[in-house]
C-alpha cells in the first residue's frame, strides 16, 4: 500500500510544478473535471474554415487553436503572461499563426475592423468594446467563457464566498455588456459540470493555472484553509466542486 504523502509535501510539489500553457495532464489521476456538451474547439474550428482574417484572444500556450485544422489566410492570437505568448509561439508560427505578446489591457495592437472572427476560450477579462472595434461588420465573437459562481465550493474554502464578482458572470450581465458595445448576441448557453479532486496538490495546481479562480494565488497566504481542505479530502476521499460555463456568439451588426 502506497503510503499517505504529507500536505506539506504536496504543497510543495504544486508549488513547484510549471504552469504555462493549457495542458492539464499534471493531474492525470489527481482530478477529474466534466467538459461543457457543446464542444467549443469542433464549433471553433467550423468558424475559422469559413472567415478569411481571425483573432484568437488570450490563446494561452496556443494548445486550442493549434487542434484546429485550417486557420483562415490571415490568422493572429494574443497572450499577455510572457511565458505562455512564447510557448504559443514555438506552437504556432510553423503553421503560420502570427503570434503577439500584449498587456493585459486594452488596445490591442489591430486595426479597426480588421477580423471577420474573433474567438477566445476562458478569457480573464472580455473586452466587448475592443472586440466591436476590431470585428467588421457583420463579424463574429465566439467564445467559451467562465460562468457565474465557477467552482462556488472551492473558492468559497479557500478566499470566502464572493457574490459581487460571480454576478460579473451571469449570462445577463455578460448580455447586457455585449449590447451596451454595440454587438448583438445570437447564442448564449450556460453548463454547470462537475470536478473533482483526489489531492490538495491537485487543488493548489489548480488554483494556479486558472488565474481568474483566486487572483494572484500562492499558497502561504491560503495555508490554513487550505490545511483544512487537505484534511476534508483526507477524510472523504476527494473533493468536489462545480465549473460553469457560457458560450458566447455574438454579432457586430
Amino acid at each position: 500500500m502506497t503510503p499517505k504523502r504529507s500536505f506539506e509535501d504536496l504543497v510543495a510539489e504544486a508549488m513547484a510544478a510549471p504552469v504555462e500553457g493549457w495542458d492539464f495532464s499534471w493531474l492525470d489521476g489527481r482530478a477529474t473535471e466534466e467538459r461543457p456538451s457543446w464542444g467549443y474547439q469542433r464549433l471553433m474550428s467550423r468558424r475559422l474554415a469559413n472567415v478569411s482574417a481571425a483573432l484568437d484572444i488570450h490563446t494561452g500556450g496556443g494548445e486550442v487553436l493549434a487542434g484546429v485544422e485550417k486557420f483562415p489566410p490571415t490568422m493572429a492570437a494574443t497572450e499577455s503572461w510572457p511565458p505562455n505568448a512564447a510557448l504559443a509561439s514555438r506552437r504556432l508560427h510553423p503553421r503560420g499563426v502570427v503570434v503577439i505578446e500584449t498587456r493585459d489591457e486594452p488596445p490591442l495592437p489591430f486595426a479597426d475592423e480588421a477580423f471577420d472572427l474573433v474567438i477566445s476560450r476562458h478569457p480573464i477579462a472580455v473586452w466587448w468594446t475592443e472586440i466591436a472595434r476590431l470585428l467588421r461588420s457583420g463579424g463574429t465573437y465566439f467564445a467559451q467563457h467562465p460562468g457565474p459562481a465557477t467552482v462556488s465550493e472551492l473558492i468559497t474554502q479557500i478566499v470566502g464566498p464572493q457574490p459581487q464578482l460571480w454576478a460579473l458572470y451571469e449570462p445577463a450581465a455578460q448580455r447586457a455588456q455585449a449590447e451596451s458595445a454595440g454587438m448583438q448576441i445570437v447564442d448564449m448557453r450556460m453548463e454547470r459540470l462537475r470536478a473533482e479532486f483526489y489531492d490538495i496538490g491537485a487543488v493548489i495546481y489548480f488554483l494556479r493555472k486558472l488565474i481568474w479562480t483566486v487572483p494572484d494565488f500562492t499558497a502561504k497566504p491560503y495555508y490554513v484553509r487550505l490545511r483544512e481542505l487537505h484534511e476534508q479530502i483526507e477524510a472523504n476521499g476527494s473533493f468536489v466542486t462545480h465549473p460553469t460555463r457560457v458560450l458566447v456568439e455574438a454579432r457586430k451588426p
